[in-house]
């Protein structure tokens, strides 16, 4: 190799050098400038976050809601925002979209208390849509990740109750009912026509069925009212339990009929307990100001 070919590989190797050496400055260079703007954007999601808090609080849902979501898509892998916007949700009997924050809040969860919170919450939700089914699935994805929590335990065996006694229909059964509807609604109509011309006895027999009905009506209600608001984040594990642990699924008549006398006792207490936390500016992490 003469030369003349030396000096040329020995320049191509230094413009090589130099261009990776150029290359790793700017690639540096962009890291940083990303991290700035992803910092840049948690601070600004906190911020909207906090005047979320504050908007609740001065029952301005709409702007609340606004705030809650712009925090979101700044920073879609925090769980906070979505944490308390399905809180916000269930608040205003918002139930669907509740749903739909608390599900993702337990998704992107990182932290197990986060995740119990999330699951509690969203069976929560469920009973109150009387989706039993899968109210009891969300408290056991509650237990999972904080089996210590009376109030989901308790939570839990009111869903199992509820659903041994309202127990989902058959699916094939709910498709016939959909394609026939409109038959069926004829067929009511007549039998309407046909019930119009015969009251007396049948009439009192309804009378005291409606009435029945009502007391059962009352009695689920009941149940259901104490399962009370969606859990606030906490400042720590001293809450009060709101039951004394139950072995779920292994509930006699007996210790049925005691939970629901217990807990219409609790109920005001419960009550309080949780007005006094809601939207007080916590967060699911209690060490960051909200």
């Amino acid at each position: 190799m003469n030369a003349k070919s030396k000096n040329m590989e020995k320049l191509m190797m230094l413009k090589t050098a130099v261009l990776f050496f150029v290359f790793g400055i700017i690639s540096v260079g962009i890291n940083a400038q990303d991290a700035d703007e992803k910092r840049s954007e948690a601070r600004q999601a906190q911020e909207l976050l906090s005047d979320a808090s504050l908007a609740l609080q001065k029952d301005k849902f709409a702007t609340a809601e606004a705030d809650y979501r712009r925090a979101i898509s700044l920073h879609p892998s925090e769980e906070t925002g979505k944490y308390n916007l399905g809180t916000a949700y269930y608040g205003k009997s918002k139930n669907e979209e509740a749903m739909s924050r608390f599900k993702q809040a337990a998704s992107v969860a990182t932290e197990k208390k986060v995740k119990h919170k999330a699951f509690h919450n969203l069976g929560n939700t469920y009973m109150n849509e009387k989706k039993y089914t899968e109210a009891v699935e969300a408290y056991k994805n509650a237990l999972r990740n904080n089996p210590t929590d009376d109030e989901t335990r308790y939570n839990l065996a009111l869903a199992k109750e509820l659903l041994e006694k309202n127990p989902p229909k058959d699916d094939k059964g709910d498709d016939q009912n959909k394609d026939q509807n409109k038959e069926d609604n004829k067929d009511q109509q007549d039998k309407k026509d046909q019930g119009d011309n015969k009251e007396g006895d049948d009439g009192d027999q309804k009378e005291d069925k409606d009435k029945g009905d009502q007391k059962d009506d009352k009695k689920e209600g009941d149940d259901e009212k104490d399962k009370g608001k969606p859990e606030e984040p906490k400042e720590g594990e001293g809450d009060k339990p709101q039951q004394q642990q139950q072995q779920p699924g292994k509930l006699s008549p007996q210790q049925v009929k005691s939970l629901l006398e217990a807990m219409n006792n609790e109920e005001e207490k419960v009550q309080d307990k949780i007005n006094a936390q809601k939207q007080k500016g916590a967060k699911v992490n209690p060490n960051k100001d909200w």
